[in-house]
Formats: C-alpha cells, structure tokens, sequence
C-alpha cells in the first residue's frame, strides 16, 4: 500500500479548514475544499469543457459593465470549511493581483460546467451551498450533445433556496445580474464525428 504524501494529511482531527489551502503548493490545481474535506480533480479535462468556459469568460467580460469582474477558476471562501472553486464567478470587489479568494458577499454570479466528475457536486451539493452562502445568481451548464445549456437560478431570498429561473438553449438573454446576451451555439464548435474513430476507418 502506497502511503499518503505527508501534504495529503489533515492538519487537524477536525479536518481542513479555507486558510489550508494557500498553505499547500504540493496539491493539484483546481484542488476545493467541501465540508472540510480536499476534492482533486481526479480525471482529465476535456477540450470542450476548457473551450467553453474561455468563450464564456470572454463573452461576459466584454458585457460586464464598470464595478464588475469576471474571473476564472477561482475560489470562494462559503465558511471556514468550504472554499470550492467554480468554472467562472462575477464579482463586484475590485480586481485584486494577489488575491487567492472571494468573499461570497462579493460575488453576484456563479458558474459550474458540468463534468461526469463533478455533476453530483454541481447539480446539488454546490447548489445548496452557494445558495446557504447568499451568491444571487447560479448557473449549471450540461452538455447537451456537444451544445452547452444553461440552468439559471436566483436565490429566493424567503426561503434561502435557489429557484429556476430558467433552461436555455442556443440564446441566453438575462437581465441579471447584469445585462447579459450570448449566443450559446457559437461560443464552442459544433460536435462533429473523428474520422479516425469511425468502425469504417479502424478496419
């Protein structure tokens, strides 16, 4: 049995905590912390996964207007014992070098693509949490035959929970929170079949 790099050992019996995670330079990029547990992407990332969330990080930086940033592959410190880190976030905190985490009362809009990895933390775990932390807005992109759809929730401020507020597909037009008009179709390319996959071509 292979033993665990000493990195890999909790600190405390309690677990790990946020501040843990700018204390270890040994662990994967993308590495989150959920209920004081470390979660490694643990498979590959795929070209559509990484195409998309560029178009989309782009797309949303040209609209968002003053007062707003865009970031990527940030973390967001929830409590002392999550710190996940979505695809894409909208902030209205002021773009900061150094900074390693956002304060969830900053952030106006989180944005999870949906990989087979991760899709039980997309599509429950990190929708209660986000919405338990106060974030307004949240969306979860599936891949929908190579095309991105968009499941858009806002937080019912009453009940704490996220509400849908909408499924959309090839066009997304949003008012909240902030201006926002995309052409879904356009921002990954269209799936088309590998020719060197085909039965036809492995003969």
């Amino acid at each position: 049995m292979t033993a665990l790099p000493d990195w890999m050992r909790p600190p405390r019996a309690e677990g790990w905590f946020a501040e843990d995670l700018d204390r270890l330079p040994e662990a994967p990029r993308h590495t989150e912390l959920i209920d004081g547990a470390l979660v490694f992407m643990m498979s590959p990332q795929r070209s559509w996964h990484g195409r998309l969330v560029t178009a989309l990080t782009t797309a949303l930086m040209s609209q968002a207007p003053d007062g707003i940033e865009v970031e990527r592959e940030m973390t967001i410190r929830l409590d002392s014992r999550n710190r996940p880190e979505p695809d894409l976030l909208a902030t209205k905190a002021p773009y900061d070098p150094d900074r390693t985490w956002y304060s969830p009362a900053d952030v106006l809009l989180v944005v999870e693509v949906v990989s087979p990895e991760s899709a039980h933390r997309d599509r429950t775990v990190k929708l209660r949490k986000y919405a338990e932390a106060g974030i307004p807005h949240y969306w979860c992109i599936e891949d929908e035959d190579g095309a991105p759809v968009v499941h858009a929730y806002e937080l019912d401020a009453p009940t704490g929970l996220y509400a849908p507020a909408g499924i959309f597909r090839q066009v997304l037009e949003r008012p909240v929170p902030f201006k926002i008009g995309l052409d879904l179709g356009s921002l990954v390319p269209a799936r088309r079949e590998n020719q060197n996959t085909r039965p036809d071509k492995l003969k």
